[in-house]
């Protein structure tokens, strides 16, 4: 098998190059790719191929992605740009005769509300249109951007959202490498759409509360309205278009859309997934 990946020089690409070796794939058989390619030269030392890509250039994939068995297509971070970008990603991997495409997608993308579903929809249109084998990674929330919030916690004693009793099925990125680990180097998951979530849904309070036996104090979940948080965020120095992005992002979630309610996640991984205040405490570590 070998296999190309896509933003291997952020924290979920990185992470399932990293799983690939762990689990015996050979380095020579993958290619980590990037826009920055000199944060890959740790992977390079171990045998790793790499190799500068910018989705946004058509003609950067073309060599990289030649002979590949297997794209892993981790979804692009502009928002408003993806579909154009992984479009280029496609084509370019359908030209070089890759034959299979596995893609980190958002939670029930084809159907849901949530403010980052359309882009990935279109994506994986575009995928099934191809006439490439494929897979779906429908990747719920990760527990590390909660990161923030536990530092703000430190000093503050509280979390402020305007998420009511939403849950969120989270886990760390550590469990969405790990599985789209295990669908790169096994055999029976064409034509899979996986919905990946965490086992445990949590609330606000529970992040409080998880955040507060991290931080070694009292920390309480501070419930505000979508008006008074987009003035809190804003007047803490969030630029207003992402201030309006997360306060959107608490609506989903207090409507339920990263809920999750799929076992996909912990049935690729034989194992539960990292519960959340042992990946907070993880991550919190690690930062």
């Amino acid at each position: 098998m070998s296999v190309v990946v896509t933003g291997a020089t952020g924290h979920l690409g990185r992470l399932i190059v990293a799983d690939l070796l762990a689990h015996g794939v050979s380095a020579g058989s993958i290619v980590a790719t990037g826009r920055q390619v000199g944060r890959l030269a740790d992977l390079a030392e171990r045998g790793v191929r790499t190799a500068h890509v910018e989705y946004a250039e058509p003609g950067s994939m073309t060599e990289p992605f030649a002979g590949a068995d297997a794209l892993m297509l981790v979804s692009g971070t502009q928002v408003g740009e993806r579909v154009e970008q992984h479009r280029n990603a496609i084509e370019a991997a359908r030209a070089a005769g890759v034959r299979r495409i596995v893609y980190t997608s958002a939670p029930h993308a084809d159907r849901s509300p949530l403010i980052l579903a359309p882009e990935h929809k279109a994506t994986e249109e575009m995928i099934r249109e191809s006439g490439l084998d494929f897979t779906v990674l429908r990747n719920n929330w990760y527990t590390e951007n909660y990161v923030p919030a536990l530092e703000q916690a430190r000093v503050t004693g509280e979390v402020i959202s305007s998420a009511g009793d939403g849950r969120v099925a989270s886990a760390p990125r550590g469990d969405f490498a790990a599985a789209a680990s295990v669908v790169l180097r096994t055999e029976g998951h064409a034509g899979r759409t996986y919905e990946l979530a965490g086992d445990h849904p949590w609330t606000f309070d529970d992040l409080a509360v998880a955040i507060g036996g991290i931080v070694g104090r009292e920390v309480r979940h501070r419930r505000v309205e979508p008006d008074e948080h987009l003035t809190l965020l804003v007047a803490a120095g969030v630029p207003d278009e992402t201030a309006q992005f997360l306060v959107a992002l608490d609506s989903d979630i207090r409507d339920g859309l990263l809920a999750g309610g799929a076992t996909d996640l912990s049935d690729l991984l034989g194992r539960p997934t990292t519960p959340l205040a042992e990946a907070l405490r993880a991550a919190a570590t690690d930062g």
